[in-house]
Formats: C-alpha cells, structure tokens, sequence
C-alpha cells in the first residue's frame, strides 16, 4: 500500500506523489470540508492544503461576477458554477477546480443516498473548468492541464493571478489542449477582455467595481 508523504508547510511549489485511487480516497473522506483541494491523475496525488490568500480569493470571486454578468446580459442559456466542487472519474482521475461550469439545464444533481461529489460516470463533464493561479501557475499549465485534457473538459482557463492575464485553451480532435483567443464556451467573449478586466484589480479597484466594468465593455448601452 502505498504512503503518501506530507507536504512541506514551507514549499509554495504543488508536490504529485504516488499514490493508488484507494488513497485518494482516504484522503478525501478523512479532509474537512473545505480544509484543502484534492487532485488525482492515473497513479499521482496532489493534496492542496494551503490557506486561501486575498489575491487568490479577490481573482476567484472576481471569476464567479464575470461569469454571471456574461450569462446574464449576453447568453439565454442556463449555467450552473459549482465553484471548486470535487469532480471524479472512478480508479482514474479526480480534481476540485477553482471554476466548474456546466452550460445548459442537463447539471449534475444530488439525490439522497448519491456521493457528495461530481461523479463523471454519471454525468456528463464541465464545458468548462478554471484555476486561479496565486502560487500554482506551474502546475496548471502543467499536471491540471494535462489532467483536464484527460477528463475530456472541452475549455480550461487559468487566471495568472502575477501576471495579470487569463490563458484559454480548448480541446482539439487529439485531444490535446491549443491556446484560444475567443472562448466558445462563453460564445465569443475575446480572453484579452478577461485580462483587461483583471487589470483593474491592479489599480486598486474592488473585484465588484472591476465586474461592474466588465458589464460595461460587454454591454455599453447599460
């Protein structure tokens, strides 16, 4: 059986270890509910415990406001933003993104009796899924790129937090992730609006005044 090793309180950097989905398993049922993120990719185990930071927890709501704004004043369709909810698929993969959104009404839902989780052999996967990068820029466009390209998630964003940009990419016919400069989850939302809209941040604005600026760029007439 294998023994996962505990993550150095003083290493910033993500640390994938060997692991079997049985481990994955005790960790997620022996972790207080939101206590830390779990990862998980054929055979290596990522546990996320760092406390959220105030840049990470700004760019992340500031992520949840623009996604409402859009849908509200540019899309009829239903989206449903499960936040960092835990997406599993069985003995392979699981992750808790910092953004799952599920586009259309077909969301996945709890019933009595069912796992507190996503369960991907269930339900269909996100149409798209983010992670706001404070201190993991790496291992996103790396391991939880790879990982999201496994599971088959048609669009990936990673919110660079230092950098003050937002990289998309979508899922081509191999498979494998190529950079976007439009979204086509967020049918036409161009990514350079995204980081013009983290910019504000940058010049002490509010993550609601930067949302509300948004609102304009998309919607002038409002």
């Amino acid at each position: 059986m294998t023994s996962l090793l505990t993550i150095p309180s003083n290493n910033p950097s993500p640390q994938w270890q060997p692991a079997t989905w049985a481990d994955y398993e005790r960790s997620r049922d022996g972790m207080i509910e939101g206590a830390g993120r779990l990862f998980f990719n054929q055979g290596y185990l990522w546990i996320d415990m760092g406390g959220e930071g105030i840049n990470h927890a700004r760019f992340n709501r500031l992520l949840g406001l623009v996604l409402f704004i859009w849908f509200s004043q540019k899309s009829a369709q239903a989206y449903d933003d499960l936040g960092g909810c835990q997406l599993e698929k069985t003995h392979h993969q699981a992750a808790a993104p910092d953004a799952v959104v599920y586009i259309g009404e077909d969301f996945p839902q709890w019933e009595e009796g069912d796992s507190r989780f996503v369960n991907l052999d269930r339900w269909r996967v996100p149409d798209l899924v983010a992670e706001v990068a404070d201190t993991t820029l790496a291992s996103d466009l790396d391991e939880k790129k790879q990982l999201y390209a496994a599971l088959g998630i048609a669009e990936y964003w990673v919110v660079d937090v230092k950098g003050l940009r937002v990289l998309a990419f979508r899922l081509d016919a191999a498979g494998r992730y190529q950079e976007i400069d439009v979204s086509i989850a967020l049918t036409g939302l161009p990514i350079e609006l995204l980081t013009q809209t983290l910019a504000q941040l940058a010049q002490g604005m509010s993550n609601s005044r930067a949302a509300q600026w948004f609102g304009q760029q998309i919607n002038p007439t409002v």
